[in-house]
């Protein structure tokens, strides 16, 4: 227990990092970065996050000049320092205090920063699911129990934290497609600003990563006057986005405050000097003949399960026959695809382990980035749905929604199409298939 809070918790001294095994190099720009959760800015230890930016992915381990332990160990432990910075940040930014759970022994409260708390989501969010991704891929190559446990844990508390800016970056969403719907509609004799009307051009929101601007709450309330059924459809999207959020963030207090947060720290903390390998297995084999297979079968999963989808009904970008489905059906397709989503950053995690002998797919980051919008806008669409189905609202509310529910179901199909036409590339210079 004690270890997590020496990594995370003494701010005048920096976070405590363990010495880089050999076979490791610094962080590097990323070229596969993350579409959504890593576009936070990067925050060092006790700094104030600078403009919302590509957090610089870790640069990947040259394979052929260590063992599976120094490769495989120095990369993990160097997502664990990072999300162990990623949860003090995030304290400091909450005003909890430098203890990373509020203000007690060895830790004062300080005041809130809720820019600096945000962007830290994404740098903890971003460590989290690279350490995922790897436990997920490597897993033969480490101790199998822990490994699980870990996995099950990080994603518990990623996803605690990140709830809250979700539902941030999902309202935001919501009502500059609301506005630019309304806009459209009521032309400019109705009582829309056309100045706002531009302003409220199509922001894409993100899941968790905390990147809502600033001024969007104020953006959005600047944007011009509604007719009545858009208006009232807004302040209810607003009312229950803003409830869940308020919930979220309630509940990332409450987590943060767990013993289980506690168990988590000091099993990340410990990641960060120590990694548990398989006893007996191949960590001291040259990582270039050991680790390729493992990441070679995570690609077969991502084509397989990519072979899975329906791309040939994804052939145009806004498919009118992918609109026709319930939503029951839209709900199990979307699940589909967001699996793809989750497989496509296990194997780009995995490519990063190998380092130089990773073989570049150009499609990775196109692809990635499609799926990302994918993810945000059925998101949006089924809170637009949840919020249709509240009794006794007013026809035109209900019909305001209705519409800005197909508006981000036509944003699914266009993602759907755009990945479809990344995926179908053969070679690095983009030329189809």
């Amino acid at each position: 227990m004690g270890r997590s809070r020496d990594v995370v918790v003494e701010s005048g001294r920096g976070t405590r990092e363990p010495p880089r095994p050999a076979g490791t190099a610094g962080t590097a720009g990323d070229t596969a970065a993350d579409p959504a959760a890593d576009r936070a800015a990067e925050v060092g230890p006790g700094a104030a996050p600078g403009p919302a930016g590509p957090v610089p992915a870790p640069a990947a381990p040259a394979a052929s000049a260590g063992t599976v332990a120094e490769v495989l160990g120095g990369y993990l432990q160097e997502r664990a320092a990072e999300f162990l910075r990623g949860l003090r940040t995030h304290a400091q930014g909450t005003g909890a205090g430098t203890g990373g759970t509020g203000a007690g022994p060895g830790g004062t409260a300080g005041a809130a920063d809720p820019a600096r708390a945000a962007a830290s989501v994404g740098v903890l969010r971003s460590a989290a699911r690279r350490m995922n991704g790897v436990l997920v891929t490597y897993r033969a190559l480490l101790d199998p129990v822990w490994a699980d446990n870990l996995r099950t844990e990080l994603s518990w508390l990623a996803g605690v934290v990140a709830r809250e800016y979700a539902c941030a970056d999902r309202l935001e969403r919501l009502s500059g497609a609301l506005h630019r719907l309304a806009s459209g509609a009521a032309g400019r004799g109705e009582g829309t600003d056309p100045a706002a009307a531009e302003a409220g051009g199509r922001t894409p929101g993100a899941a968790g990563g905390g990147r809502r601007s600033a001024g969007g709450a104020a953006a959005t309330r600047e944007r011009g006057a509604l007719p009545v059924g858009a208006a009232r459809a807004g302040a209810l999207l607003e009312r229950q986005l803003t409830l869940a959020r308020t919930r979220a963030h309630s509940a990332a207090l409450q987590a943060l405050g767990s013993a289980r947060f506690h168990a988590v720290a000091d099993a990340v903390a410990l990641l960060a000097s120590e990694t548990p390998l398989c006893p007996g297995g191949d960590a001291g084999r040259p990582a270039a003949a050991v680790l390729a297979q493992p990441a070679e079968q995570a690609r077969r999963r991502l084509d397989e399960a990519v072979a899975a989808l329906p791309l040939s009904r994804a052939g145009a970008p806004y498919n009118a026959d992918g609109l026709s489905r319930s939503l029951g059906t839209e709900a199990r397709q979307d699940a589909a695809w967001d699996h793809v989503r989750v497989l496509l950053r296990v194997h780009r995690y995995a490519q990063e382990v190998l380092g130089p002998h990773a073989v570049p797919d150009p499609r990775l980051r196109p692809a990635g980035e499609a799926l990302e919008r994918h993810h945000e806008a059925a998101a949006a669409a089924a809170a637009a749905a949840s919020a249709a189905a509240t009794p006794r609202i007013a026809p035109a509310t209900a019909y305001a929604l209705g519409v800005l529910h197909a508006d981000q179901r036509h944003e699914v199909e266009a993602a759907r199409f755009t990945f479809g036409r990344h995926w179908t590339r053969t070679h690095p210079e983009g030329a189809p298939a």
